[in-house]
């Protein structure tokens, strides 16, 4: 019997349960993202263990039981201080297993929303909410590294931090019911649990404008290739009055994040 699972904004409705099998669309540089999920299944890292690639074109994954969510959000989990701290955790001992990666000569990643810059660890590039399982307030598993590439820490950082703390304006943090909380105060946790050195706070803020230009370009070349479920979300959000409303808010709270995690 087969389930059907939330499968982000690409896969929506294409990924499915059988048993403790996830079946979802592969990623064309498949090859290269099992090689790298075998390696942190080995290292003892939450991620899919990958079991192969099937014929018509669907990877399997072994199922991570837990607790997700979805936007709006609703579990009181998503916004508690435990669990930002336990998402950077959870980033660092990524970062730091990635380290002893070795990927092959012929290595495909994805530049979608990689670091321009590379680097030296391998990041996932999308720790949004949805892509978090949570069991007893530990992950349990990080899923879809469909976008992950060497970056810089502080690329993985900035990356996760826009979803999580989250750094964004009052309006938009309304929409998910987040608007009461402390964008300022969240964001130290965040780098405070990720045990951030002095170089990637003070990197911080600069590396998340360059990430929200990234971010943008991906989306807009979704929307401009008329891809339906990026011109949904594109206009739910607002499109670009959205847009400038968060890069208004992130230009004027510039300086006040630098001293929130440098102070």
């Amino acid at each position: 019997m087969s389930e059907q699972l939330h499968g982000g904004v690409d896969n929506a409705g294409k990924v499915v349960r059988e048993g403790d099998v996830v079946l979802r669309p592969a990623p064309a540089n498949a090859e290269t993202l099992h090689a790298l999920l075998e390696f942190l299944a080995s290292s003892g890292f939450p991620s899919p263990r990958p079991l192969g690639l099937r014929d018509d074109g669907q990877e399997a994954l072994r199922f991570i039981p837990g607790e997700t969510s979805t936007p709006p959000y609703p579990e009181a989990w998503v916004t508690a201080n435990e669990t930002l701290t336990e998402i950077g955790r959870t980033l660092r001992a990524l970062h730091d297993t990635t380290r002893d990666f070795v990927s092959a000569p012929d290595a495909v990643w994805t530049g979608d929303l990689a670091d321009p810059r590379g680097g030296e660890v391998v990041c996932h590039n999308d720790v949004c909410i949805e892509n978090v399982v949570m069991s007893s307030g530990k992950v349990a598993g990080l899923l879809d590294f469909d976008f992950a590439a060497p970056g810089r820490p502080t690329w993985d950082l900035a990356m996760t931090a826009r979803y999580w703390v989250p750094l964004r304006d009052p309006t938009s943090a309304a929409a998910t019911k987040r608007d009461h909380l402390d964008p300022l105060a969240r964001v130290r946790v965040l780098a405070d649990a990720y045990g951030a050195n002095e170089q990637v706070r003070r990197d911080f803020t600069g590396v998340l404008m360059e990430i929200e230009e990234v971010a943008l370009q991906f989306v807009l070349s979704r929307v401009n290739q008329g891809v339906p479920a990026f011109i949904e979300m594109w206009n739910d959000l607002g499109g670009h009055e959205w847009h400038h409303r968060k890069m208004t808010w992130l230009t004027d709270n510039q300086s006040r994040i630098d001293d929130a995690l440098i102070a």
